[in-house]
């Protein structure tokens, strides 16, 4: 079976993302990372990571409490922040290559409490007149409601301490973190499901 098979035409892409705050029309987007997913054996597997660092966009605000969570400091020279339309940019191109060398459609995110990650990244693309979003409209692949299923449990760290999954708090919150333990739950819980394609 090919990857392209495995998820009807779609690409699943796993993301998360570290914003000032909950609210997607009000909070800037910090920080962006996407773990493109290889697919060999009709095995899934994490294969490469991406991140970017975001400077809050002008319009946006950004919670002082959602700092403290995230450990993102917005004044550290090594940030090496770009703004919010060319990380945009950045990462959609990075995607769409991705798409196109897996003969697949479309991307679909593939996030823990997918609608956030997903309406964050709708709104930026909005707000920065980005025609060429290369996700699908409105689907994602949530692993929270996946790990219910699956594990008994939508908390992140205890989804994957069930999966038997190493869990660090001290590296959580970080977007790069969360997105490749993300993949890792997503890859184990795609690869027990002992799913074949109907004949």
């Amino acid at each position: 079976m090919e990857l392209n098979a495995r998820f009807r035409g779609y690409l699943p892409v796993v993301i998360d993302v570290e914003t000032g705050g909950f609210d997607r029309s009000r909070h800037a987007l910090l920080q962006i990372a996407i773990v493109l997913l290889g697919w060999e054996d009709d095995r899934l597997y994490p294969a490469n990571t991406h991140v970017w660092d975001l400077i809050p966009h002008a319009d946006m605000d950004v919670e002082d409490a959602s700092l403290l969570v995230t450990g993102i400091d917005l004044n550290d020279p090594d940030r090496e922040a770009i703004s919010e339309g060319e990380a945009l940019q950045e990462c959609f191109r990075v995607v769409r290559r991705a798409v196109r060398d897996a003969h697949c459609q479309r991307a679909i995110v593939t996030a823990h409490n997918g609608h956030f990650d997903h309406g964050f990244l709708t709104t930026g693309s909005e707000r920065n007149n980005i025609k060429r979003n290369p996700f699908h409209p409105f689907s994602v692949i949530d692993t929270a409601s996946l790990a219910a299923v699956a594990v008994g449990h939508t908390v992140l760290s205890e989804a994957c301490a069930r999966a038997g999954i190493d869990f660090d708090e001290d590296n959580a919150h970080s977007a790069r973190y969360d997105a490749e333990i993300t993949a890792a739950l997503f890859c184990s819980i795609v690869n027990a499901s002992g799913f074949e394609l109907p004949i």
